[in-house]
């Protein structure tokens, strides 16, 4: 891919997340992609990715989805993220990666890298401790 077609895949990627508009980030996917989250239990096909926003949505309306940074090589995208919301009655920011294997501009494969302690814990009303105190 070009870096044109890449940044492009990259605005749309982050206006589907503005909007959390299922339909658009559907139409960055491949039929044949696949989703592995640590925020849902199993893979997920392309397809199902418009009822995980509507799920998400429901779960954390105010959720807010912020790009920070980006690399690519070839045809993989790496995307640099943070997230907003309030979870047990606390805001919580945390980060995460997304990274994608992209087939003819759309996404083949999408691995998600996030930390999921602190939703646990809010989850839980229970305070995040560190594993190592220093």
């Amino acid at each position: 891919m070009t870096d044109v077609e890449i940044q492009e895949f990259i605005t749309k990627f982050a206006a589907a997340w503005a909007a959390r508009d299922g339909k658009a980030f559907l139409q960055l996917w491949d039929p044949e992609g696949v989703l592995r989250t640590p925020f849902v239990g199993r893979a997920l096909a392309g397809a199902e990715l418009e009822r995980l926003n509507d799920v998400q949505k429901e779960q954390a309306p105010d959720l807010v989805w912020q790009l920070l940074d980006w690399a690519s090589r070839g045809d993989v995208v790496v995307v640099e993220w943070q997230v907003s919301r309030v979870a047990g009655g606390k805001r919580i920011d945390f980060r995460g990666v997304d990274k994608f294997r992209l087939r003819d501009g759309k996404i083949a494969e999408e691995v998600v890298y996030a930390d999921t302690a602190p939703l646990r814990a809010a989850r839980r009303s229970e305070k995040l401790e560190p594993l190592i105190n220093i």
